[in-house]
């Protein structure tokens, strides 16, 4: 059984030791100064597009590139973890995460294996979006649906309606069900580009595209009726959750963008 994890990153990181996980630097085609990492700009590849795709540059490429029978998306600041762990400074990374041996149990041919839910209780995905970022891209993103998939429609509604998702486009899956949603998103992604006007945006806010990918994994899931497995996302870093939650309510109830990540 051949797992692939991929683990995007920009720099070099802490990351674990395991067979299952394979670096991915990207933006590699931007910065490519790392040298023992697998770089996002080989082969097929949208390396170019990191500054506003984010960690999908990897996705890409090991879609287009890798044959495997199970495909996986990470970030070096988060993975999947094991049962009741958190992350210390003093432990080991390699006995933190989730290895091919922990997985194995999970995996068959329909299964896809998803962070547990972000419940964001006082937003919906649509308002937790538009209060945080620009609600507009949202709206543009229907628009793109309706147009290249519009039997999505209905899903997409629901799933901006809900409190809760499976965020952080981190997932592992079978290669053909990986490559079925990839299939799906991508094209909806560079249609979109071409109706967002990023030029006036920071780095931050071009980020944007990643950021509507991970809700629309979730409409993904909720149109094709994938049975997925929930695990525990190990955050390797420390987590001020006061700086976020008041982040969280200053734009809920004042209306004050995110300028950074937390």
């Amino acid at each position: 059984m051949d797992i692939k994890i991929l683990i995007a990153t920009h720099k070099e990181s802490n990351i674990p030791n395991l067979d299952c996980y394979l670096p991915v630097q990207v933006g590699a085609e931007i910065n490519g100064n790392i040298t023992n990492y697998q770089k996002d700009n080989t082969l097929y590849n949208i390396s170019e597009l990191n500054p506003y795709f984010s960690e999908l540059t990897a996705l890409y490429w090991g879609w287009k590139n890798l044959s495997c029978d199970y495909l996986g998306l990470v970030h070096y600041r988060r993975y999947f973890g094991k049962e009741n762990v958190k992350y210390r400074e003093d432990v080991d990374l390699n006995n933190l995460v989730i290895s091919s041996y922990d997985i194995k149990g999970y995996l068959d041919n329909k299964t896809v294996l998803v962070p547990k839910k972000r419940n964001y209780y006082i937003e919906s995905l649509y308002s937790h979006y538009a209060n945080t970022f620009d609600g507009k891209h949202l709206d543009i993103t229907k628009s793109v649906i309706k147009k290249l998939t519009p039997e999505y429609i209905d899903s997409f509604d629901k799933v901006m309606r809900q409190k809760k998702g499976h965020m952080f486009n981190m997932y592992i899956a079978p290669k053909h069900i990986s490559d079925n949603y990839c299939e799906w998103l991508f094209p909806i992604l560079f249609e979109l580009q071409n109706n967002i006007d990023t030029s006036n945006m920071t780095a931050f806010e071009a980020r944007l595209f990643g950021r509507i990918s991970e809700l629309l994994f979730n409409v993904w899931i909720e149109k094709n009726g994938i049975i997925t497995q929930e695990l525990p996302l190990l955050d390797a870093f420390k987590v001020n959750w006061l700086k976020k939650g008041g982040a969280f309510l200053m734009a809920k109830f004042f209306k004050k963008k995110y300028k950074k990540s937390f």
